[in-house]
């Protein structure tokens, strides 16, 4: 037994087993009450009318037992005799783990309330601007929760909080230099809550990259391309760049530049034109009043211009395909043939 009482870092040994014990009791009751929480508990909010019991629990489930353990490992530390200065330590490390804890419940109850109750009446309402407002608010919150949380836990362990923060002062200067395209892209992002260029699930264009507006938010925007993939954007690329809103177009215009053979008598031209515009009349996908011009007298063909024009929200591609297809099939059936290059050489015999 003598091994029992052999001194180790200020304790005997049979003091840290019996720390060690009670961490290990600690964490196992901790264990039973995650268990207990999730599988008894739960069944039990369930049952109840109200949904505010269930984003509580939910919500309360980790911290609680994150809370258990720090206590735990606290309190078996205190069985232990530690010098001055490491019990000044521990006790400081205990108070503000658990601020922390209480900021992360608080954190996860703010959140779970809005998602519980906030985002299905955003969801339901008409407005595109709640959609766009509402990451944003929840950022801030969570960041705001969490920024009080840290300076109240610093602040009860000895933290001079204050001098931190003047002293943050004096080099403002320095960190507004080294921020500043952090403070461009926040100031980016109030410019498309204020000025609107796009909102939520408008398709743009900017740099090169044409996709749909998926989120916006404080630093920056994401795009889905054409292509599926995602791309953030700072929103500083909103206020220097110039912004293509594809969706905002009252109809898309599309211009056709036909060629007929120079062998086409003018009835057929004539003919030619009409069946475009009958094309476009009868087609409901595309504005009324197209230009039709018998523009050109080109190297190999006669030109005739065709602009018309599709209405907004409609499959762009598949109207085109239904316009061109038209096109062809009457062409064709009417006798209109089309030109392509062709080159005609004279020689010259010699006697």
């Amino acid at each position: 037994m003598e091994f029992f009482s052999e001194k180790f870092y200020y304790n005997t040994v049979g003091d840290w087993l019996i720390a060690a014990a009670m961490v290990l009791a600690t964490v196992i009751i901790a264990k039973l009450v995650y268990w207990v929480l999730r599988n008894i508990i739960k069944k039990i909010t369930k049952k109840t009318k109200t949904t505010l019991d269930d984003i509580l629990l939910e919500s309360l489930q980790q911290p609680i037992v994150f809370g258990m353990i720090v206590f735990g490992i606290w309190y078996a530390l205190q069985v232990l005799y530690f010098p001055e200065w490491i019990d000044d330590v521990i006790n400081k490390s205990y108070f503000f783990l658990i601020i922390i804890n209480f900021t992360w419940i608080i954190a996860r109850v703010v959140s779970s309330l809005i998602e519980e109750y906030i985002v299905p009446i955003v969801e339901k309402s008409e407005s595109d601007l709640d959609d766009q407002l509402l990451p944003v608010i929840r950022k801030t919150l969570k960041i705001l929760i969490w920024s009080i949380g840290v300076i109240i836990a610093l602040n009860n362990i000895g933290f001079n909080v204050g001098a931190v923060l003047a002293g943050m002062g004096i080099g403002g200067l320095a960190l507004a230099m080294a921020a500043k395209d952090t403070v461009s892209n926040l100031f980016g992002g109030i410019m498309i809550f204020t000025d609107k260029p796009f909102i939520i699930r408008d398709r743009v264009q900017i740099e090169g990259y044409d996709g749909v507006v998926e989120e916006i938010g404080i630093r920056s925007t994401r795009l889905r391309t054409l292509a599926g993939r995602i791309v953030t954007i700072p929103n500083a690329k909103f206020t220097d760049g110039i912004v293509e809103n594809v969706s905002s177009e009252p109809t898309r215009k599309v211009v056709l530049n036909l060629g007929l053979t120079y062998d086409t008598q003018p009835d057929k031209m004539e003919l030619a034109m009409k069946i475009l515009k009958d094309i476009n009349d009868t087609n409901p996908h595309v504005r009324e009043n197209p230009i039709i011009s018998f523009n050109a007298f080109g190297d190999f063909s006669l030109g005739i211009l065709f602009i018309y024009y599709i209405n907004s929200g409609e499959d762009i591609l598949g109207v085109q395909s239904k316009m061109n297809m038209e096109i062809l099939k009457q062409f064709n059936a009417n006798g209109l043939e089309f030109a392509f290059p062709t080159q005609t050489i004279y020689t010259q015999s010699s006697n």
